[in-house]
């Protein structure tokens, strides 16, 4: 037995209890939103006192009693903070904090679709079944745990289908607003843009507005955009993006590639770069670099829960630099250039 002294081996239990609890951190927040304590702290409109909270939700009364300790936990993890309901009063309330603002049901950059799809035991029930996964043939977690592989499973299952597009649309959304705002330069000079895997079209939608004389092209799966109804410079196209992508003069892939295993980005990529005409033409990925060193934040952490995710979920992974580059360069691309300026993201721009 390893030899420790008192206090080294509480802080290692202290360490283990930790990370074994953490998923009620999750849990906590998960069931905030589903009560709407954000929403009913957001409509108070002031710092709002434990009293007034419990009177403004719909739980039961015997329950009433332990919305202290949720918020308490909430607090702790920085989703809500305490502050004076009053200069002359010392009471105190509870405050949405940036974090929490983003759970808001009416924001229209809410993050909440996204909370709830993951958290969904849908998606949360293939992690019990990680440690046999490793000791079968199976493709993924998801796939040991539901007998299908994830895009099966959402083929067939609308309640995936819904909360899964709900998430993207949500994460686009945002993503979005900030591309746009701080990142236009990437988009100027484009006749042409193809928004592969683009679902609905939420990020093509926002594109096409912020510059009318580009032509953009929402390409997914045919059941995916069928029926779905375009504009003067937003139109939907279906297809497979392993089989053929349409001519184009940039090609944005967001989120889509670390879905994938090595050997299929590289299809994916060798489809885009048949597809990319003209000098100017170029490859726009939004996607994670991970071991970025320049970093010294909590991103590492949250980067390596999303590799974590997609190798249960998925075939995919988080990528570095160097991995990325030698997807680029089995693909037959020339250049390519990764500015790390979109939070957990990268904008990837990729030149034949």
């Amino acid at each position: 037995m390893i030899n420790l002294g008192d206090a080294e081996l509480l802080e290692a239990q202290a360490h283990v209890w930790n990370h074994i609890f953490n998923f009620i951190n999750s849990m906590s927040l998960k069931c905030a939103v589903q009560l709407g304590i954000p929403d009913v702290i957001q409509r108070h409109g002031k710092p709002i006192s434990l009293s007034h909270l419990i009177s403004a939700l719909p739980v039961h009364p015997a329950k009433s009693r332990c919305i202290p300790r949720l918020m308490r936990i909430l607090v702790r993890s920085g989703f809500f903070a305490r502050a004076k309901i009053s200069e002359n009063d010392e009471e105190e309330g509870y405050v949405l904090t940036n974090a929490s603002q983003l759970l808001l049901k009416d924001n229209p950059l809410s993050v909440a679709p996204f909370l709830m799809a993951m958290l969904d035991p849908i998606l949360t029930g293939p992690w019990h079944y990680m440690s046999t996964w490793f000791l079968n043939d199976d493709v993924t977690p998801f796939n040991t745990a539901h007998g299908k592989t994830f895009w099966e499973y959402h083929g067939h299952e609308p309640n995936l289908n819904n909360f899964f597009n709900e998430a993207m649309a949500s994460d686009a959304r945002l993503v979005t607003r900030v591309l746009i705002n701080e990142f236009k330069g990437v988009f100027e000079g484009l006749k042409s843009l193809v928004d592969v895997g683009g679902g609905t079209g939420t990020v093509a939608k926002a594109i096409a507005k912020s510059f009318p004389d580009l032509d953009c092209t929402v390409f997914d799966l045919p059941h995916v955009v069928a029926g779905l109804q375009g504009t003067h410079n937003l139109k939907y196209f279906g297809g497979d993006m392993f089989d053929e992508i349409p001519p184009t003069d940039a090609i944005l892939l967001k989120s889509i590639l670390h879905d994938w295993s090595d050997e299929e980005c590289v299809k994916i990529l060798k489809r885009c770069k048949e597809a990319i005409k003209g000098r100017g033409g170029k490859l726009i990925i939004i996607d994670m670099m991970i071991e970025n060193h320049k970093r010294d934040d909590d991103f590492p952490e949250t980067q390596l829960f999303f590799d974590m995710l997609m190798m249960v979920l998925l075939t995919g992974k988080e990528r570095n630099e160097k991995e990325w580059a030698k997807l680029f360069s089995d693909a037959g691309f020339s250049y390519h250039k990764i500015s790390p300026v979109l939070g957990l993201r990268s904008i990837i721009e990729v030149y034949p």
